[in-house]
């Protein structure tokens, strides 16, 4: 039962934080195109912040994976 529990906290907070980052994704890449720079200018901060975001929520996945297979 507590396994069970375990998997669904698990399951939600993925759920959650994967929302989260691609919300505030968005809100990044919504800025940066407001910029008045033209798009070559603006690239390299696209690539960055898509970069680090999804690196930090594969991260994230990985410590959580890490935690369900713990007993």
């Amino acid at each position: 039962m507590k396994n069970i529990q375990k998997k669904t906290i698990i399951t939600w907070l993925k759920r959650f934080i994967s929302f989260l980052a691609i919300m505030l994704w968005l809100y990044i890449i919504l800025n940066i195109s407001n910029m008045n720079k033209p798009f070559l200018e603006q690239a390299p901060y696209c690539m960055g912040t898509t970069m680090l975001i999804f690196t930090l929520l594969s991260l994230v996945f990985k410590t959580l994976e890490y935690w369900e297979k713990q007993k």
